[in-house]
């Protein structure tokens, strides 16, 4: 597996990650914690050391399955979560209404708020490593901006917890080129971590991809896949069980479904020349393009790990990535 670095923080991360919003169950249909914690095992063992969480995944249960598997090799681990989302308190910018398997469409039991004040990222942080079950954070991001919190603010909680030892590394999620150039003003962002895919080019187009590039800032990718709509696995008669986001977004329509396939169809002798997947082929794509430094691949059986491992060992040929670019950019217009 192919490392690179995170910002100038001196971490090498893996190309590939572990995206472990699934692995907390919430929002996609629930989760198995054994099959999780060997998906976890298996990742580890391939060299796919970068293990991406937050306390919103599950409301916790993503962070302390992780502890309990990264527990007696944590030493090869590059560690991420986050702050800034929160459920227990009114307090910040009020984001949804969510229950124990969803985001409510109504009021829900839970309100979600972005809260990104010094004293609210102190107890999420005490609460994330008490389920992590360690003593330091190798990349602390902010979940999603705060607009009633001052950046001042928050930066400055967040150097605090560098110089204690407590995170080795900052990164932002969610953010402006503006916002993010507001954070390093006040320290060093060594990451940012962004939706990005061949379906979502917004922080291509909007010019953060190649302000990161040249600021030396990371950026991992979030839903590289679709969440699976790229992997080729998806065919458009399937079905999602209650709970599982997917089964109500317009994307995964029966009918974008099929305008997916018909993309996905002329990548397969791309696939065939390399001996990959449509999946794996599909995170070499994703990995190549500029700016963007990692990719997180959700998985919950060790098998998924296996599958997205190994698109971490993959260097496509520059000719072979503009004629995939090319077909993305003929195909998305049509695609929700």
């Amino acid at each position: 597996m192919r490392t690179r670095p995170l910002g100038q923080s001196g971490i090498e991360a893996s190309v590939v990650g572990l995206g472990a919003w699934a692995i907390g169950g919430w929002m996609w249909g629930g989760a198995d914690d054994q099959q999780s914690i060997a998906a976890i095992h298996r990742a580890i063992d391939l060299g796919m050391n970068l293990i991406d969480t937050a306390p919103m995944y599950g409301y916790g249960r993503s962070e302390e399955v992780i502890g309990r598997a990264i527990k007696d090799r944590r030493d090869k681990v590059v560690l991420a979560t986050k702050c800034g989302l929160i459920k227990d308190r009114e307090e910040g910018e009020f984001f949804f209404f969510a229950d124990d398997r969803n985001i409510s469409q109504g009021p829900g039991p839970y309100k979600i708020y972005r809260c990104l004040k010094p004293e609210s990222i102190r107890r999420e942080i005490e609460e994330s490593l008490r389920r992590l079950q360690t003593d330091y954070i190798d990349l602390y991001q902010t979940h999603w901006p705060d607009s009633t919190t001052p950046v001042e603010d928050t930066m400055a909680c967040l150097l605090r917890l560098k110089e204690e030892g407590k995170i080795r590394a900052i990164g932002t999620s969610n953010v402006s080129i503006e916002l993010l150039e507001r954070y390093r003003k006040l320290g060093p962002v060594d990451s940012t971590q962004e939706k990005f895919s061949m379906l979502d080019p917004d922080i291509v187009q909007s010019g953060l991809a190649e302000y990161c590039r040249r600021a030396n800032i990371a950026i991992l990718a979030y839903s590289p896949l679709a969440q699976g709509l790229l992997t080729g696995r998806v065919p458009p008669e399937r079905e999602f069980p209650e709970g599982d986001q997917r089964r109500t977004k317009p994307r995964f329509a029966r009918e974008n479904r099929v305008k997916i396939q018909a993309m996905l169809d002329e990548f397969r002798p791309f696939a065939e020349k390399y001996g990959l997947t449509l999946g794996q082929l599909v995170i070499a794509w994703t990995i190549a393009q500029p700016g963007i430094t990692h990719a997180l691949c959700g998985a919950r059986t060790p098998e998924q790990v296996e599958e997205n491992a190994r698109a971490g060992d993959v260097l496509l040929e520059p000719a072979d990535i503009t004629a995939m670019t090319e077909i993305v950019e003929r195909h998305r217009p049509h695609i929700a």
